[in-house]
């Protein structure tokens, strides 16, 4: 979505265009609750908090400051919320669940799937989720919005409130400790190295 496309959607969500403000949940649902289930590890907090998090975006859109991107509006309305649920749950990463989610739109669905490349594809999410765990926050949500969510540099810059050049260092650093982490776990080395067999 253009600029432009997102400041009409916008001005009608705010005129009380109920179709405007559908588009907005449709367009992003997706991708924050893959957001928020990476950082929170709980289907039921993330949930909780995509929820919260578009309502209050709706409630408070004529706040909205144009000069930034709603996807990072609402981001950071998410990320606030989670840092309060955090204070109530301690982050516990159920990885199947984890896993099966992707930032572009939801579960797996292909019908048929062989039992061992299954057994290689849930060995590497478990894996991926014991390297994510080694980061500090803010390593492992830099490296979730660019590798989950595709998002560009500049924009993780904005939303983090980071200049770039730091942004790139936290993903490398992330992604340095994240292989250093699986190369220094025998199991978890082993089913890396069934990935790339």
């Amino acid at each position: 979505m253009t600029r432009q496309e997102e400041r009409s959607l916008i001005e009608r969500a705010i005129a009380g265009d109920r179709a405007a403000a559908e588009t907005f949940i449709r367009t992003h649902q997706a991708s924050l609750f893959a957001y928020m289930l990476r950082m929170s590890g709980k289907p039921d907090v993330a949930e909780d908090i995509v929820q919260d998090a578009f309502v209050r975006a709706l409630t408070n859109l004529h706040r909205f400051d144009f000069k930034f991107r709603f996807s990072t509006w609402l981001f950071t309305i998410a990320k606030r919320l989670y840092v309060n649920a955090c204070q109530k749950h301690k982050p516990a990463y159920d990885s199947d669940v984890v896993g099966a989610w992707e930032g572009k739109g939801g579960r797996d669905e292909r019908p048929y799937q062989p039992a061992i490349d299954s057994e290689v594809t849930t060995n590497a999410k478990l894996a991926i989720d014991f390297a994510l765990a080694c980061l500090n926050g803010e390593q492992r949500e830099i490296v979730v919005l660019f590798h989950q969510l595709d998002w560009p540099i500049a924009q993780i810059a904005e939303y983090m409130d980071m200049p770039e050049g730091t942004v790139k260092s936290h993903l490398h650093r992330g992604r340095m400790r994240m292989r250093t982490a699986l190369s220094e776990h025998e199991e978890f080395s082993r089913h890396v190295q069934e990935v790339w067999a």
